[in-house]
Parts: C-alpha cells; sequence; structure tokens
C-alpha cells in the first residue's frame, strides 16, 4: 500500500508522521481489513474498528502491530473502545500468542501526534527516529 484514503485532516496528518519515522515498517488503515473489536456501551453490544494499524521495528525479533485511534473530541463511547482496546484486546491476543504483538495507542491532539509517537516509541524501547535523522 502506497497511500490512505484518509476520512479527516488528522487521519491525514498522522500518515505523514509515520511515513516520517524510520522505525514503521508499514501502516494500512482499516478499512475493509475486517479488524473489529466487541465493546460495550452499557449493557449495548458494539463493534469498534479502528482507524489505521502500523507496523513498528521496535528492536525485537518480530515487528510489533499498533492499532491506532485518530480521535479530536472524545465521547463516552471513544472511551469504552480505549478501555477495552488496553484492558481486554491487547493483552487477550498478546497471551493468545499467534498473531504477533500487539498494542494500542490513541493521538487526540494533531499538532502533538509526532512527539507523542516518539514517546511511545521510547517506552517500548524503539527510540525517536525520523528520516534524514542521526541516529547514534
Amino acid at each position: 500500500v502506497n497511500w490512505a484514503v484518509c476520512d479527516s485532516d488528522w487521519e491525514a496528518e498522522f500518515c505523514h508522521v509515520v511515513e516520517d519515522n524510520s522505525h514503521v515498517l508499514a501502516y494500512v488503515k482499516n478499512q475493509g481489513l475486517g479488524l473489529e473489536v466487541p465493546y460495550l456501551m452499557g449493557s449495548e453490544p458494539r463493534k469498534y474498528l479502528p482507524d489505521f494499524v502500523v507496523r513498528i521495528d521496535d528492536g525485537q525479533a518480530e515487528p510489533l502491530n499498533l492499532v491506532v485511534e485518530i480521535k479530536g473530541y472524545r465521547k463516552e463511547d471513544a472511551k469504552e473502545k480505549a478501555n477495552t482496546m488496553r484492558a481486554y484486546w491487547v493483552p487477550g491476543v498478546n497471551n493468545l500468542g499467534k498473531f504477533g504483538r500487539w498494542e494500542f495507542a490513541e493521538f487526540t491532539a494533531v499538532y502533538e501526534m509526532e512527539d507523542e509517537l516518539d514517546k511511545l516509541l521510547e517506552t517500548l524501547g524503539a527510540g525517536p527516529a525520523r528520516q534524514g535523522e542521526l541516529i547514534e
């Protein structure tokens, strides 16, 4: 995939951010991929479709799969989706061990996405790396 159809300017900015980061191996907009996460809103079952999946070289033997949500205003359903991803889906799929390693990130400030991705990569042990930067 060499381009993505974005639903917002924020998603387009995210694409620029991941394209400029040398740790990012690939990314794809989660459109028609079948990645849906069930969650509950109160007692009502719903399905969550995350915005992107990003493959990251974080120095481990296999790449990390990062599920990404781009969200400006966070209504209650967005909080439930993020909680489901962090508390249930990511631990569950990682514990299963058949589908690689997974993490979840939510970016809520368009002008801070690059710094937030760098901080996340540092936390994961990969460290910041943008194309064109000298890495020692």
